[in-house]
């Protein structure tokens, strides 16, 4: 199911209420398309209708706890029913927890479990007969480079970024049997968005993304983009493809060198209380698209280089540290 115009079609958009997300929606809106919009934050996720409606969608607010397989269920039988059934599904939500694993407490690593991966099942799981019963339908998963590249200080979260890419691989290979329901993989690198405020964090020190920091418009952009053109995996930003690149041909050095970066940085960062984030509750605080640790607004092509000269220096650290 190839949709060229996107008036009128539903799209189902899982952590609207910020970040990528709440990207996503505002690069929908301009379509005139029917958006759900789901996250626990309510008060959010109207502050966003309002603007999308505003833009020229309709718009319908579902909170959801997308760790609730019974609440995802609910999500897509109230999509479903509001405009003649759902066009594209996307899985969005996530959270962030920072910290060693063994002080991290077990609870924390099981909800980073159940919302990265288990969310991203939970609304598969729930769409998929909707989409057999139509015959089509395109289910957009927004796994991060994390599902390639292992963060140290992160394990529960590249534990479920790693699960994701291998479930959606399994998942589109039971799928071969239905040509027009499609399942698309995003990997951004890192974005500016509020992720890294609202995380769990036992580090005690101050986080901040690693830079190139990409603007979240342009991962919106990409899933306006994939609904109309769907394809199988689509890695957003230079830094995406190196970073596989480096992890595909070094990955004991790259793992290393990683965990040495974060261990200086967090060696030299502010310090900061202990927190949950919102790992187990939505928080009330940093609810935009983005994050402001870059500068909001359309890529530009020296990015590219900036990557490139990124992964060069990169991979010479890399060879240093093996000698």
């Amino acid at each position: 199911m190839k949709i060229s115009k996107l008036q009128d079609k539903t799209i189902v958009i899982t952590g609207a209420s910020s970040g990528a997300g709440r990207a996503a929606a505002l690069q929908f809106a301009p379509h005139r398309c029917n958006l759900v919009l789901a996250a626990r934050n309510e008060v959010a996720l109207n502050e966003i209708k309002d603007e999308c409606e505003s833009l020229g969608a309709r718009v319908l607010v579902v909170p959801t706890d997308t760790s609730d397989a019974r609440a995802m269920i609910g999500l897509a039988n109230a999509a479903d029913d509001w405009q003649g059934g759902i066009d594209v599904w996307i899985n969005n939500a996530g959270i962030l927890v920072a910290g060693d694993f063994d002080r991290t407490p077990m609870a924390v690593h099981e909800q980073v479990i159940k919302t990265n991966l288990l969310g991203y099942m939970n609304g598969a799981h729930a769409v998929l007969p909707l989409f057999k019963q139509r015959g089509a339908g395109i289910i957009i998963n927004n796994i991060s480079i994390g599902g390639f590249l292992p963060v140290p200080y992160g394990a529960g979260y590249t534990a479920a970024k790693f699960g994701l890419r291998g479930w959606s691989e399994a998942l589109k290979g039971e799928l071969t049997e239905w040509p027009e329901i499609y399942v698309c993989d995003l990997f951004p690198s890192f974005l500016d968005t509020p992720g890294i405020q609202h995380a769990g964090n036992y580090t005690g020190k101050a986080l901040k993304p690693a830079p190139p920091v990409y603007d979240p418009a342009r991962v919106g952009q990409e899933m306006v983009n994939i609904a109309q053109h769907p394809q199988s995996n689509k890695y957003v930003g230079s830094a995406s493809v190196l970073l596989k690149l480096s992890h595909a041909v070094f990955p004991e050095l790259t793992t290393k060198i990683t965990a040495f970066v974060i261990r200086r940085y967090l060696k030299n960062a502010e310090p900061i209380a202990l927190s949950d984030g919102n790992v187990f509750n939505t928080v009330p605080y940093s609810m935009a698209a983005h994050g402001g640790f870059g500068l909001p607004g359309a890529p530009k092509a020296h990015r590219k280089y900036i990557a490139a000269a990124l992964f060069t220096g990169f991979l010479a650290g890399l060879y240093l540290f093996k000698k």
